[in-house]
């Protein structure tokens, strides 16, 4: 019980762009005489895992997240990286954009769970360009489509999609 309630705690503070990254719950692991939250790299076929120590000086760095997600991206600034994919789909409205393959000319998706803000604004324009009712939201399949494997996952009201589109 205690390990669940420190995790819930440092949900809190992670605000870096480095955490969209991973999925979004860490194991809490004790390595070497040390906790640590164990992060596993969100990225399609990334079987990479970072610790983060937690009862060390620098318990709250990123470096080491960081590190990674520069070498799985090929970036150097991961906010960079973030920022580049989250402007071209305010842009375009398309994730795809961001996230063509430069090998076969195949799309993938981004690995990054979309942010409130973000969400909201795929669901507008997912049912104006689709003409599909307000209530959508609301309907069990869509729910259990946009939660399948994130159930933290916020999904607008009916009231805020009408008002947004």
């Amino acid at each position: 019980m205690m390990r669940v309630s420190h995790l819930r705690v440092s949900l809190v503070y992670w605000t870096s762009p480095v955490y969209t990254f991973f999925h979004s719950e860490p194991n809490i692991e004790y390595v070497h005489g040390h906790w640590s939250h164990l992060f596993k790299c969100a990225t399609k076929g990334c079987k990479k895992r970072v610790h983060q120590f937690l009862d060390t000086g620098d318990a709250k760095s990123t470096g080491n997240l960081r590190k990674h997600v520069k070498a799985a991206t090929e970036t150097k600034n991961v906010t960079e990286a973030h920022a580049t994919v989250v402007q071209s789909i305010l842009e375009t409205g398309s994730i795809q954009t961001s996230f063509n393959c430069k090998g076969k000319g195949k799309v993938t998706y981004s690995h990054c769970q979309h942010t409130k803000t973000e969400t909201c604004a795929e669901i507008v324009c997912w049912v104006s360009e689709n003409i599909q009712p307000f209530e959508i939201v609301k309907d069990h399949g869509f729910q259990c489509l946009m939660k399948t494997g994130h159930p933290e996952n916020y999904i607008p009201l009916p009231a805020t999609v009408s008002h947004d589109v």
